[in-house]
């Protein structure tokens, strides 16, 4: 069984009588961890840059994310919110950790947000999982085609991504959903390898918000992708980008975060998402 494919559900992995208060640990078998002792664990930026550039695959790019201790002030909040679960999730244990992009390395439509929430990724251990964006994303990826149901609630819970890997700009869960740009540029290596790896392969990139639209640009530039445009395009919903002239060249497709302040307001309704979405699996 492939690290990507469907894992059964774990209890400890969920629920404990006394869940313990840090960050999950390689030998606690969590559902799709790719770490272990040997995993080398990025501190500062230039160790991220190293680590990111010379994984050799999508699994040992994923592995080292997971252990990434780069950023003081996000390993702080992550490793926080751990010991201070919200009551609805009390006796449950936190991932606590990075979180890896997941779904096929060679996928044709690739995703990207703008950070895990604390409550949600930071939880369960699985980008967009555990909380309403998520809700909103998995359900209109699998009305497209591109996951094999509509709900996302756990890592392990047989979920699959159909040709399509979902990730996000920075990988830690930031306070008040606010990763700093430093943050965000520290971040950018795992990024760039994630792009790299999946540059052979993908027709469309979906970016979820203007942060992670910011993010991208640059981090394309930097994995060698072709027709980058010099100036940076204007985000908005549906704004599509083709990365080169011919009708076959790879198209960033811009969307509206499906953040609750979206989905509540109207900004972003069903039929917006599903368009975006249905325009990425058509590429």
């Amino acid at each position: 069984m492939g690290p990507h494919a469907a894992l059964p559900p774990r209890e400890a992995q969920l629920s404990t009588a006394t869940p313990p208060a840090g960050p999950a640990s390689w030998s606690d078998r969590w559902p799709g961890d790719l770490a272990s002792p040997t995993t080398p664990v990025a501190r500062d930026a230039d160790e991220v840059a190293r680590l990111a550039s010379n994984a050799p695959t999508a699994d040992h790019l994923d592995g080292r994310v997971s252990v990434c201790r780069a950023c003081p002030r996000l390993v702080a909040w992550r490793e926080e919110v751990c010991a201070l679960p919200r009551k609805a999730y009390a006796g449950q244990r936190y991932w606590g950790r990075p979180v890896t992009a997941w779904g096929p390395a060679r996928a044709r439509v690739v995703v990207i947000g703008l950070a895990p929430a604390a409550h949600g990724g930071n939880r369960t251990g699985r980008m967009f999982t555990g909380d309403r964006s998520g809700d909103w994303l998995f359900a209109a990826l699998h009305r497209a085609g591109l996951s094999s149901s509509a709900q996302s609630v756990a890592a392990g819970d047989g979920l699959e991504l159909l040709g399509t890997r979902v990730t996000a700009a920075v990988h830690c869960a930031p306070p008040a959903n606010k990763p700093t740009m430093q943050e965000r540029d520290t971040c950018r290596p795992w990024l760039v390898r994630d792009l790299e790896l999946a540059q052979q392969t993908a027709r469309a990139v979906v970016v979820l918000g203007g942060f992670a639209w910011a993010a991208l640009w640059p981090a394309l530039r930097q994995a060698g992708w072709g027709g980058v445009p010099a100036k940076v395009p204007v985000f908005g919903h549906g704004v599509e980008v083709p990365l080169g002239p011919d009708g076959g060249a790879p198209v960033v497709l811009g969307c509206y975060h499906p953040s609750q302040q979206n989905t509540f307001t109207g900004r972003l309704t069903l039929a917006m998402i599903d368009a975006v979405m249905a325009r990425a699996a058509a590429l």
